[in-house]
Formats: C-alpha cells, sequence, structure tokens
C-alpha cells in the first residue's frame, strides 16, 4: 500500500512593491490626472518622442512602458530629452503665472481708494475680463468685487475704533454709501458698526476657561451662538485676548445654560460626538463660511486635503484660499479644520498648534 504524500511547502509571497515602485505610481497618477499641482515637483519624459514635460502637460497621453520620471529638468535633459514646447517645463507654469496675476490684482485693490474695475484689473494682467475673472475666483474663491468687500470692512474694523463717526469710517474705507456697508456689517463686524467702534460696548459675551487634554481651553457666545473656542496654554492669555478683541463688551462668567455649551465642547474632546446642532454665532466672507459649511460636513475619524474641500466647494483650484480660511476659523472643533490634511496624508499647519491637532485626530479616529 502505496501512501501519498502531500506537498505543504508554501509558494513565497509576492513581494510587496518597493517605495521606488510607489512614488512611481503615484507620479503616473499625478500625470494620467494633469494635476497641476504636483508642477515643479518632478516631469516626465516619453522615450518615444524624446520629450519631457510637467505632469499637467495637456498633450496627448503616453503610454505608460515609455515613460521615465525625473526629478529635475537638468536630470531629464542630462539623460537627453528636451523640453516639450506645450507645457515648457523649464520656464514658469501657467498656474504659477496665473496666481501672480491674481496676487498683483489683490495688491492693487487692497492699495486702491474705491476699487478698480474689471476691465483695467483685466488689462494688467493681460488677460480678457471673462478669463481674468475666472482665475481670480479660482486662486482666491471670491471675484475681485466681492475681494474688495473684504478689503473694505477690514479697512472699517481698523477705522471704527479711530473716527469721529461710523460715517466717516465708512467713507474713508472706500463706501461711497453706507448703506452698502450696513447690508453686510453683521457677516463683516459681528455686530453693529457703531457697537463695533464702541469696542462692543453694550454687548454682552459669556464665558469660561477649564483646563483639558489639549491644554487651556476658553469657550465664549454672544446672545446668538458660540462665537469663540480657542486653546492655549495659559487661561489669563485667552480672556485678555477676548478682551482685546472686544475691550469695552461686557464679559459675564457662563450662566448655567451656557455652561451645557461648555459641557459639551469638552466632551468632545474626551468622547468625539457630533457638534453639528452646536449654536454658533461665527463671522467671515461669503468664502469662509462655504468652507467651514464643507469642512462641518467631514465626518469623524475621517480627514479630507484642501484640494478635496476646495472641490467640494466648486473651486478645485482654491486650496490656498481654503488654507487661509481654516487658518481663520474662530471655534475649534465646532468646525473641525483639524480634519483638513495635505494631499499625501500628513499634518498641516493648525492655528492652535499641531500637536493639538495630531491628538485630536488620533481621538477621533478610535470612535
Amino acid at each position: 500500500m502505496h501512501t501519498m504524500t502531500q506537498n505543504t511547502a508554501r509558494k513565497p509571497a509576492p513581494a510587496a512593491p518597493s517605495t521606488a515602485d510607489a512614488a512611481a505610481d503615484a507620479r503616473w497618477t499625478a500625470v494620467t490626472q494633469r494635476d497641476r499641482q504636483h508642477d515643479g515637483e518632478f516631469v516626465y519624459a516619453v522615450r518615444t518622442t524624446g520629450v519631457y514635460c510637467r505632469p499637467s502637460c495637456p498633450s496627448r497621453a503616453a503610454r505608460r512602458e515609455n515613460v521615465a520620471f525625473f526629478d529635475t529638468t537638468h536630470a531629464a535633459r542630462d539623460a537627453g530629452f528636451r523640453a516639450c514646447r506645450r507645457c515648457q517645463p523649464d520656464g514658469v507654469s501657467l498656474e504659477h503665472r496665473r496666481v501672480a496675476a491674481v496676487q498683483a490684482a489683490c495688491r492693487a485693490l487692497e492699495g486702491s481708494a474705491s476699487g478698480l474695475s474689471l476691465a483695467e484689473l483685466a488689462r494688467a494682467a493681460h488677460l480678457s475680463p471673462h478669463h481674468f475673472q475666472r482665475s481670480f475666483k479660482a486662486v482666491t474663491g471670491l471675484t475681485p468685487k466681492g475681494y474688495f468687500k473684504t478689503v473694505q470692512a477690514r479697512r472699517v474694523q481698523a477705522g471704527l475704533g479711530e473716527a469721529s463717526t461710523v460715517t466717516q469710517a465708512l467713507y474713508d474705507a472706500g463706501y461711497n454709501a453706507s448703506s452698502r456697508f450696513y447690508e453686510s456689517a453683521p457677516s463683516a463686524l459681528g455686530m453693529k458698526p457703531e457697537a463695533y467702534r464702541k469696542g462692543g460696548k453694550g454687548q454682552s459675551i459669556r464665558y469660561a476657561v477649564e483646563p483639558c487634554a489639549l491644554g487651556v481651553i476658553l469657550v465664549a457666545a454672544t446672545p446668538h451662538g458660540v462665537c469663540a473656542i480657542e486653546f492655549g496654554d495659559s487661561a489669563h492669555a485667552l480672556v485678555e485676548g477676548l478682551q482685546q478683541r472686544f475691550p469695552k463688551a461686557q464679559l459675564q462668567p457662563g450662566d448655567p445654560d451656557f455652561r451645557q455649551w461648555m459641557g459639551r465642547v469638552l466632551s468632545h474632546i474626551e468622547h468625539p460626538a457630533n457638534l453639528q446642532d452646536l449654536p454658533l454665532d461665527i463671522q467671515g466672507t461669503v468664502f469662509q463660511r462655504r468652507v467651514w459649511d464643507a469642512l462641518r460636513r467631514i465626518p469623524i475619524g475621517q480627514t479630507a486635503s484642501y484640494a478635496e474641500v476646495a472641490a467640494a466647494i466648486g473651486q478645485p483650484s482654491a486650496m490656498r484660499a481654503v488654507a487661509q480660511a481654516c487658518a481663520r476659523n474662530p471655534v475649534a472643533m465646532a468646525v473641525p479644520c483639524h480634519r483638513v490634511v495635505r494631499s499625501d496624508g500628513t499634518l498641516s499647519g493648525y492655528r492652535w498648534g499641531p500637536e493639538r491637532k495630531a491628538l485630536l485626530l488620533r481621538r477621533e479616529s478610535k470612535t
């Protein structure tokens, strides 16, 4: 009687992709998507044409097996490739030129007494008015007219404390009719202009400061809702910052109703939960509010890149403006800007410190 012996030797597991292969795959994905975010990080060369290009080059797609990647244009040239005439990888990218033109327009608007017309701005940028308007909005998230309104609002904020009257501050800021400012005053200032000019005189702001796992936390609220959630290392510094913002407002310790809001915020740090129904009274530009609304839709335990947030609000090229809106978020956690990370998943800056951002994300990942 013969016995059959079974070969139980296991086949070797397939080798894991190397770091170099993974990096090449990521670069190929950027090329197939013509991703402008990666322009300047590398170039790709096509062996059949002898040309190297930017990742965003609009030329006909090459076959993957014919493509090589180089960290620099110098390396591509040393390997015998020549620059693409279409995307001009050795020069300043179209995206960088567009951003530079918009930045110049922003500086011009900030230095203008009463604003500049779309035609004037477009002419300075050597673009058609239609193309310039689209480029400006893609970079800043606002139209030139909307951007100048935010410039005026900042001027009013700076001038209300010094001008003899509100009307004088409005005209100094470039408004030719006070009614136009009063229409947008609540979103620009958070209170009536006269009250803002007087440093919040007559306004009541409730607040509380408590120790927490992230240091010290201050929560403050107007009668309309929570207006500040701030982290820090010193209770005194947090309260002083609130008082400096509204030097003549009446700061009052939180009452029992307010303490419920504080309790929810503290509980969220230890046991992350939805803060969607926490009443908020936060002011910002139209673009900032759109970003903040998008941030509130990111589920607990998940993150989004700046590019994904920009796409979610219909402004896929406005990553820089999204980052700026995150930095100006006045209510930590209630508007979860800590859930926004870089495209590669690594942490970026955080208004209240990267260590706090990392801790918040770690705790939320466990829910």
